[in-house]
C-alpha cells in the first residue's frame, strides 16, 4: 500500500470535523460563558471588548488601488500592510465577540459583513509576495497570509455555522477552494520545500482548512500528502539541537502553525498521525524556554524583535504535552492587540488552550549551548537581578540571515546593554541585493570587528568554526574562527573567545580576539553596539567606556571626560575596560528604521586599534556596577 492509499484509508475513518476539535463534548456555549465568569480571563475579555467596541465605530478600511500598487512602485509594504492586518483584527474581534456574545446583533452583523468584505478581495496575498509572471499568476499564488485567511474563514465556519447564513458558510467554502485546494494541487509551490516559516505556515494553514472543510476522502488525502511533504521540508530546517535560527518571534510564527495544524490532525486523525511523536518536534518545542534573556528581553539573532511576549495557549499546549517544557510567567501573556498582523489561530487558542492551573513562573537558571546553530546563552540570578549572554557562530547564509558571525548580546538588571538591533522595516530592497547595506542587517551594525575597511560577507561560505564551546556552573565560554567571513586578502586568521564569568556578585565578560596577518592592515577596529548612549569617563587614571541605564544623567559638558563621576550612585551601569595604549575609543550615533518603520537609535562605540601590525591581541571587560 502507497502513501496516498494509506491516507486515503486514514481519512475514511476520520472524527468529523465538529465542536468537538476544539472543545470538550463540543460544548461551546459552555466554555465561553465559563471564561466570561472566570477572573482568569477579565484581561483578555476586556482588551477584545474595547477593541471591538472601537472598531464598530470606525469604518471598514478599504483596500485600493493606489495601496496596491505602492509596493511595486516604491517597494514600500507598511501602507498597504496597514489596512489589510485592520481588516482581519475586524474580522477576528467580531468572531470572538460572537462567540462571547451570540445574541448580540450588532457583533454577529459586523462578522457577516467582514467575511463577505474579506472574500471580495482582489487576492488574500500581501503585494509582496506576489509575481504576475508566475506559473498561476495572482489569482493562483498563495502566500503566508492568504493560507492563514483560507485557515481563518474555514475555522470561524465551523464554530459559527449557526450564526453564519447559509449565504456565507457557502461563499467560505467556495473562495477557499479556488484560493487555496485547487493552487494548492494544481502545481507545486516555491515555499513547498522551504525549510523555514514559509512551508510550516502555508501547509499548516491549507492542511487545516482541508480538514476542516473538505468532505472527500481522496481530496482530502492528496492535500495531507503534499502537507506531509511540506513539513518534512520545514523540520529539515532544525538541527538535532531544536533551535529556530530566525528567532523566537518565527519560532512562535512557523511552528505555531505547525502545532495547529498537527493538532487537528491528530485530532481528526483519532491518533493515526500525530506529528508530536516525533523527537525533533520535541526538542524544538523546548526553543522557547531557551531564548528569554530576562523579563520579555530575548535572543534575538536574526530578524527577530528585541523583546517578545508568548502565546499563552500555545505554550500550555505544549506544556501538556511534554514534561520538560517551562511553562512561562503569566506576566509574559500576549496580549489581544500585541500581534500586528493580526492573526485568528493563535489568538483563538491564546483562550481556548490556555489552562488558567498553569500559573507558570519566571525562567530558570541555565546554560545552553546549542550545537547545530552553534548559540550560546546563559541566563542567571544575582543580587535578586537576572543577568545573561548570549553569543553566536553559525554561517552567514541563514534564513533571515544578518551578518553577524561571533556577534553578542549583554543582558542585566532589565537593560539589553550590548545588542542586537532585530529586524528593520520589509520593503522590496530589504529582501533585495541592498539587503546588507541596512545597520540591522549588515556586520556593521553588529558587534564584531572591521577589518581593514571590510565587514563581514554573506553567504554560507561565511562560517564560523567552533573551537571550544563550554556551559558549566561558574564559567560558559566560546571559542570560535571566524576568518572566513571577512574577505581581506591580508587577514591570515581571527579567532574570537567570549567567556562569561558568573563567580563573582556580578557576573562578568571577557571578549578576546587574536588576529594575524600576512601584511599590516591599514585599519583594525573592535565594533561593539548599543542601544545605549555611552560616555568616556576616567577611573583610576584611566578611560573606560560607561553605559548607564534608563535613568541615566546626562552629561553636562558632553565633550569633557568626567574624572569617576558621583551620579553613578546605585543605578545600574556597564563598564567597558580596554588597553588604553592599544586602542582609541570613538563613539558615534546612528539611526535605523526599525520593522514598524519607525527611526530607532543606535550608537556604535569603536576601537580603533592605534598601530595594526602583523599581530593584534585585543581584550576587553565589560564590568556591572
Amino acid at each position: 500500500m502507497n502513501r496516498i492509499q494509506e491516507l486515503t484509508t486514514i481519512v475514511n475513518g476520520m472524527a468529523p470535523a465538529d465542536l468537538r476539535l476544539y472543545y470538550q463534548g463540543g460544548d461551546q456555549r459552555s466554555f465561553w460563558e465559563g471564561i466570561q465568569r472566570s477572573g482568569d480571563y477579565e484581561q483578555d475579555i476586556s482588551e477584545i471588548r474595547e477593541e471591538g467596541e472601537r472598531l464598530l465605530s470606525v469604518p471598514n478600511p478599504p483596500l485600493t488601488y493606489d495601496l496596491f500598487t505602492r509596493f511595486a512602485r516604491q517597494g514600500t509594504r507598511l501602507d498597504y500592510e496597514k489596512v489589510y492586518f485592520e481588516r482581519r483584527l475586524r474580522l477576528n474581534t467580531f468572531a470572538l465577540l460572537t462567540l462571547l456574545e451570540p445574541d448580540k446583533e450588532a457583533y454577529r452583523t459586523a462578522l457577516q459583513e467582514m467575511i463577505w468584505s474579506i472574500c471580495d478581495e482582489y487576492t488574500w496575498c500581501l503585494p509582496a509576495h506576489l509575481n504576475a509572471e508566475s506559473p498561476g499568476g495572482i489569482k493562483g499564488t498563495i502566500d503566508l497570509f492568504s493560507a492563514e485567511t483560507g485557515f481563518t474563514l474555514s475555522e470561524i465556519r465551523v464554530l459559527l455555522r449557526g450564526h453564519l447564513p447559509s449565504l456565507l458558510i457557502s461563499r467560505i467554502g467556495e473562495e477557499v477552494e479556488e484560493r487555496l485546494f485547487i493552487p494548492f494541487l494544481r502545481r507545486e509551490h516555491g515555499w513547498e520545500t522551504a525549510t523555514h516559516n514559509w512551508s510550516a505556515v502555508c501547509a499548516g494553514s491549507i492542511g487545516s482548512a482541508a480538514l476542516l472543510l473538505m468532505e472527500s476522502g481522496e481530496s482530502l488525502a492528496k492535500v495531507l500528502l503534499k502537507t506531509e511533504r511540506c513539513m518534512d521540508y520545514y523540520l529539515q530546517g532544525f538541527g538535532a539541537d531544536g533551535a529556530c535560527l530566525e528567532g523566537l518571534g518565527y519560532w512562535n510564527y512557523g511552528f505555531g502553525y505547525f502545532v495547529y495544524y498537527a493538532d487537528l490532525l491528530r485530532k481528526r486523525s483519532r491518533g493515526a498521525l500525530d506529528w508530536f511523536l516525533a523527537e525533533k518536534v520535541s526538542r524544538i518545542a523546548l526553543f522557547q524556554q531557551k531564548c528569554f534573556l530576562g523579563g520579555k528581553a530575548v535572543v534575538n539573532f536574526s530578524d527577530s524583535h528585541p523583546e517578545s511576549t508568548v502565546h499563552i495557549g500555545l505554550s500550555h499546549y505544549l506544556a501538556g504535552l511534554y514534561a520538560d517544557f517551562e511553562s512561562p510567567p503569566q506576566s509574559l501573556r500576549s496580549g489581544y492587540r500585541d500581534d500586528h498582523c493580526s492573526r485568528w489561530a493563535p489568538a483563538l487558542r491564546n483562550l481556548i488552550w490556555r489552562n488558567p492551573l498553569l500559573e507558570g513562573s519566571d525562567w530558570e537558571e541555565a546554560s545552553y549551548y546549542l550545537p547545530d546553530a552553534q548559540w550560546l546563552i546563559s541566563r542567571s540570578s544575582h543580587g535578586g537581578e537576572v543577568y545573561a549572554f548570549a553569543a553566536k557562530g553559525g554561517s552567514n547564509g541563514e534564513p533571515h540571515n544578518h551578518n553577524d558571525l561571533g556577534h553578542f548580546i549583554l543582558y542585566g538588571a532589565g537593560e539589553a546593554w550590548c545588542s542586537d538591533l532585530g529586524c528593520g522595516e520589509y520593503t522590496a530592497e530589504y529582501f533585495g541585493e541592498g539587503r546588507y547595506g541596512y545597520d540591522c542587517n549588515g556586520s556593521q551594525g553588529h558587534s564584531v570587528p572591521i577589518i581593514d575597511g571590510h565587514v563581514q560577507r554573506e553567504g554560507s561560505d561565511s562560517a564560523a568554526v567552533v573551537l571550544e564551546a563550554v556551559t558549566g556552573k561558574a564559567v560558559d565560554r566560546l571559542r570560535l574562527e571566524l576568518t572566513s567571513a571577512y574577505r581581506v586578502p591580508a587577514l591570515r586568521a581571527f579567532t574570537r573567545t567570549l567567556e562569561w564569568n558568573k563567580k563573582g556578585h556580578r557576573p562578568e565578560l571577557t571578549l578576546s580576539d587574536r588576529f594575524t596577518f600576512d601584511s599590516p592592515p591599514g585599519s583594525l577596529v573592535e565594533r561593539i553596539v548599543t542601544r545605549i548612549q555611552p560616555e568616556l569617563v576616567l577611573i583610576d587614571g584611566r578611560r573606560v567606556v560607561m553605559l548607564r541605564g534608563e535613568n541615566r544623567e546626562q552629561l553636562k559638558a558632553k565633550d569633557s571626560i568626567p574624572e569617576r563621576p558621583s551620579s553613578i550612585n546605585n543605578r545600574q551601569g556597564l563598564l567597558i575596560r580596554y588597553d588604553n595604549e592599544l586602542v582609541e575609543p570613538e563613539l558615534t550615533s546612528h539611526v535605523f528604521r526599525d520593522h514598524f518603520g519607525k527611526e530607532a537609535a543606535w550608537y556604535a562605540v569603536d576601537f580603533n586599534v592605534k598601530a595594526p601590525g602583523l599581530h593584534a591581541n585585543i581584550d576587553f571587560k565589560f564590568q556591572f556596577i
